[in-house]
C-alpha cells in the first residue's frame, strides 16, 4: 500500500472509533537463531490475523546476548477496528508496553461497545483462569470448576439478551436486592 492510501485507511478507521498503536514485544531463548523467525511468525501469523486487526508494520532488532539468554524486541504499529480488538491483542500476546499514537486527543466509545468489551474482558479473564487451574487443581476440583464455568457462561449468554432487549427498548422489571 502507497503512504496516501495508508493514511486513507487509518483516517478512515480512527473516524469509526479506531486506534492506531505501537505495540512493543521481547522474546528470549538460548538459541540466537530461532528468535527472529519466531518474533517473525507471532507478528505475521499470529497478531496480524487477530480479529479486528487493519493492518500492521514493524521491526525485528537483531538477537543480541543478555547473561544466560539472547534476546530480541520488535516494535509493531497496528491500526485496529476499535477497542476492544485491541484489548484482545494485549491480552492474548502480552507486550510489554503500548503506546497509543491516534486518536491524538480524546478518545469516544458508546455504551454498547463498551459493554462488549467489558464481556470480552470477562470472557477472557475466565479463558486464562481456567487455563491456570487446569494446571494446578486435582481433577475433582477441575470437575467443580468446569461446572461453575458452565453456569456463569449460561448466565452471562441471559444478561447479554437482557442488554439486547434492553437497548430495544424492552427493559425488563428489576427487582430491589
Amino acid at each position: 500500500m502507497a503512504s496516501s492510501e495508508v493514511n486513507e485507511v487509518t483516517d478512515k478507521a480512527i473516524r469509526r472509533g479506531g486506534i492506531l498503536a505501537r505495540l512493543y514485544f521481547d522474546m528470549q531463548s538460548e538459541k540466537p537463531e530461532d528468535l527472529q523467525p519466531l518474533m517473525v511468525d507471532m507478528i505475521n501469523n499470529k497478531l496480524l490475523k487477530a480479529p479486528g486487526v487493519i493492518y500492521g508494520s514493524g521491526s525485528i532488532d537483531e538477537p543480541m546476548k543478555l547473561k544466560d539468554v539472547h534476546s530480541t524486541n520488535a516494535i509493531v504499529t497496528v491500526l485496529f477496528n476499535d477497542l476492544g480488538a485491541l484489548i484482545n491483542v494485549v491480552f492474548n500476546f502480552a507486550p510489554i508496553g503500548v503506546d497509543i499514537i491516534k486518536p491524538e486527543r480524546e478518545f469516544s466509545i458508546k455504551t454498547g461497545e463498551l459493554n462488549t468489551v467489558m464481556v470480552a474482558l470477562s470472557q477472557i479473564s475466565a479463558e486464562y483462569s481456567k487455563y491456570i487451574l487446569t494446571r494446578v487443581l486435582s481433577k475433582d476440583e477441575l470437575d467443580k470448576v468446569n461446572k461453575e464455568l458452565e453456569v456463569r457462561q449460561e448466565m452471562g449468554a441471559k444478561l447479554m439478551k437482557r442488554q439486547a432487549e434492553d437497548s430495544q427498548g424492552k427493559a425488563p422489571e428489576e427487582k430491589p436486592l
